[in-house]
């Protein structure tokens, strides 16, 4: 199939050098079925093969409902899948699952959510800072603080549970393009973090948001080169085009690739990549979907 048939939001892809394959994960079950995530497989990002099921919760797993928005991390030799989830009168948050294989099975790793449980919140990833540490990176939701945060939390060395207090690294309303998800209220979303470090040494953190395209991505960087920043937003959107929960991956050729859904509205999204140039710190897609767009 091509990424034209494939239905999902919030696209995530592993590269596997040594496989010669890439796998696709994100937010698979759009449509009335069994609670879950799948991956799709492909050895050039235009012709995939899927889907193959890699996570479906066993008796008693927490959570019942929003099983949105996984990423696969490659760590210490074990595959951690972290996905967003919510139950009835169990506020929504990201647990960590792992696997021996990108292929699955996934099993719960932590103690259900890692991120605070009387918190909203959702697209938690993962970050290992200069010295090792991991992080998880993930949004304190719109939903319950009308303005969106951005948090971080320290994580054990084994990921199972964390290891310290959420820090606040934004709020979605210093960012100059943001427009209200709700026109004539203060609803500002903070959605989908992507940590990544330009060859320059800063760290930037793309993020998606509305503003006046609709959906889009916007970046942010850290003065000091740390997670616990101070982050400053860039005054444009890398992309504004009503696509977005943007992250970023690298081909086997080395081609860095900005990958995101796109419309955002459902049932029609689909997954997009595009090729993305970094020039002294600064990213920019230097393909658009309106030109003959690449692997679209």
């Amino acid at each position: 199939m091509q990424l034209s048939d494939i239905h999902l939001r919030d696209p995530f892809v592993v590269p596997m050098r040594e496989e010669g394959r890439y796998y696709l994960y994100g937010t698979t079950r759009l449509v009335p079925g069994p609670r879950g995530f799948d991956t799709y497989t492909s050895s050039d990002l235009k012709e995939w093969h899927g889907p193959f099921e890699v996570f479906r919760p066993e008796a008693g797993f927490w959570a019942d409902r929003d099983f949105w928005a996984a990423e696969v991390h490659r760590y210490q030799g074990r595959y951690f899948m972290f996905a967003s989830f919510k139950a009835e009168g169990v506020r929504r948050g990201t647990a960590i699952l792992v696997a021996d294989s990108p292929r699955g099975p996934f099993h719960l790793h932590s103690d259900g959510p890692v991120t605070p449980r009387e918190w909203e919140c959702l697209d938690g990833t993962l970050y290992i800072d200069d010295e090792g540490t991991p992080w998880i990176v993930f949004c304190h939701e719109w939903v319950q603080v009308h303005d969106g945060e951005m948090c971080a939390l320290r994580l054990t060395p084994e990921l199972d549970r964390t290891a310290g207090d959420p820090i606040l690294l934004f709020r979605a309303s210093e960012l100059l393009w943001i427009v209200s998800v709700r026109p004539g209220q203060q609803e500002l979303v903070t959605d989908g973090p992507c940590l990544h470090r330009a060859r320059n040494g800063e760290l930037l953190m793309l993020w998606s948001t509305f503003g006046r395209g609709g959906y889009g991505v916007a970046t942010a960087r850290s003065t000091s080169g740390r997670i616990s920043g101070p982050w400053k937003q860039d005054p444009t959107p890398l992309y504004s085009q009503d696509g977005g929960h943007g992250s970023l991956f690298r081909t086997f050729d080395g081609q860095l690739m900005l990958q995101l859904h796109k419309p955002n509205k459902s049932p029609h999204e689909r997954p997009l990549f595009l090729p993305v140039r970094e020039d002294n710190g600064r990213l920019h897609v230097i393909l658009s979907e309106a030109k003959n767009p690449p692997f679209a």
